[in-house]
């Protein structure tokens, strides 16, 4: 049994906690009746590979200390993550009649995450809700730091808005269940956190990728916990993303662009993400700010951890337009994030359209 850890997420009167504990899911109704007071209702979001997994855990938790539980389960997948199924959910808080003080569960990975968020965010000009992550993904990256959204055919996550949760809830157990591919998936966003600004966090990760595959307890947790922890001291600085923020995209521009015109059916997340970052180390070094050697080890490190390094094929006309879109862009300008070296990124605005032509070709 590891240790109790929790972070407080500092933002003035958005301001968390991120709970991280073992076997914790059972003790989330103490939780939110700690929290909440004199709230008694709240509904569950999930999806229908996890909630028949967890969802009964968490609904015992809860009616055991008193609360009465609405249920909606959503289709899996990133697919599913648009404003239909957004509208969907509404539909379940209208027709709960949920009050403005009484929760959203989100019970299940990013997808689940960041459309409760935005449901939450919208319904009563904004309720409650709090974070159940299931994923190694979610558990590290996408349930802290308020990000909420759907998709739209122009680009993945473009309507949304910042709306912090009132509490991340972290049981590491509940990973055993995880299937193999979305384990490795999240695990490209730990790495992620290395790359950014902390190179011995990247070579442990690397060095430990037998045991994080294991799910060994001690790993697995220790790699939460750090990988939490540097997303809420960035969060604190930039919670809207209008500077430092930005560096948590490491990867994603590219990312983005791989799961757009794959249709979101080849890659999951993370996948797309790992073959972004070794795309951006290979720019860093293309354009002189990085040594050479620097995307060789951003692609073992993604080899230990199973992910895939290979680019797909696309003209470089096909991956600017589709970057064009995303949501990381200033204006018309896109902005990469690109590295100086293992463990110190930064964010360039001033790639050129041939820079990234240049780039593409290179992987022909």
């Amino acid at each position: 049994m590891t240790a109790i850890q929790q972070y407080r997420v500092n933002l003035d009167d958005r301001s968390y906690d991120i709970h991280i504990e073992q076997g914790c899911l059972n003790q989330i109704g103490k939780a939110l009746t700690d929290l909440f007071g004199q709230a008694n209702r709240c509904l569950i979001i999930s999806n229908d590979v996890v909630a028949p997994l967890y969802i009964e855990t968490v609904q015992q938790s809860l009616e055991a200390a008193g609360w009465t539980v609405s249920k909606h389960i959503v289709p899996d997948g990133e697919k599913f993550k648009t404003i239909a199924t957004w509208s969907d959910i509404l539909d379940s808080l209208m027709d709960n009649k949920l009050a403005r003080n009484e929760p959203i569960v989100a019970l299940g990975g990013g997808v689940v995450g960041d459309m409760a968020g935005f449901a939450a965010s919208a319904y009563r000009r904004g309720i409650p809700f709090v974070q159940v992550p299931t994923t190694v993904l979610a558990q590290v990256d996408s349930s802290v730091g308020g990000k909420t959204a759907v998709s739209h055919p122009h680009g993945k996550n473009m309507i949304g808005a910042f709306y912090q949760p009132r509490l991340v809830w972290i049981d590491p157990d509940v990973l055993q269940t995880l299937a193999p591919n979305q384990l490795r998936a999240g695990l490209a966003e730990v790495i992620k956190y290395g790359a950014i600004w902390d190179a011995e966090f990247f070579a442990y990760v690397r060095e430990h990728s037998k045991q994080l595959h294991e799910l060994d307890i001690e790993v697995i947790s220790r790699v939460i916990i750090e990988s939490c922890r540097y997303k809420a001291e960035i969060v604190m600085k930039d919670e809207t993303e209008q500077g430092a923020r930005a560096l948590l995209n490491l990867g994603h521009t590219f990312g983005h662009a791989i799961e757009s015109m794959t249709h979101y059916t080849e890659y999951l997340h993370g996948e797309a993400v790992a073959i972004g970052m070794r795309m951006a180390a290979r720019l860093s070094e293309q354009l002189g700010y990085a040594p050479k050697g620097t995307e060789e080890a951003m692609v073992q490190a993604l080899k230990a951890l199973e992910l895939p390094v290979d680019v797909p094929q696309f003209t470089a006309e096909q991956w600017l337009d589709v970057m064009g879109h995303d949501k990381k862009n200033v204006g018309s300008l896109i902005r990469y994030i690109l590295l100086r070296d293992i463990g110190d990124a930064f964010i360039a605005e001033d790639v050129k359209d041939e820079d990234i032509q240049t780039l593409i070709q290179s992987f022909a």
